[in-house]
């Protein structure tokens, strides 16, 4: 699987509580919007992650 900043983007966007814990990252971690994105993908996302499914639903074909 592979990271792409625009799903991951659609993902938070769809996902409350992605919305809260990328604001968390930033802060805690006084990171940018993009690097927040990426460290959220690596805990929550990759590698079996609590929305690896989720993610993994952009990338289909739609029809």
């Amino acid at each position: 699987m592979k990271y792409m900043k625009s799903q991951m983007k659609q993902l938070i966007k769809d996902n409350e509580q992605l919305q809260k814990r990328l604001k968390e990252l930033m802060e805690e971690h006084e990171l940018e919007k993009n690097f927040a994105l990426r460290a959220l993908y690596h805990s929550e996302v990759a590698e079996g992650g609590k929305y690896q499914l989720a993610y993994q639903k952009l990338d289909l074909p739609k029809g």
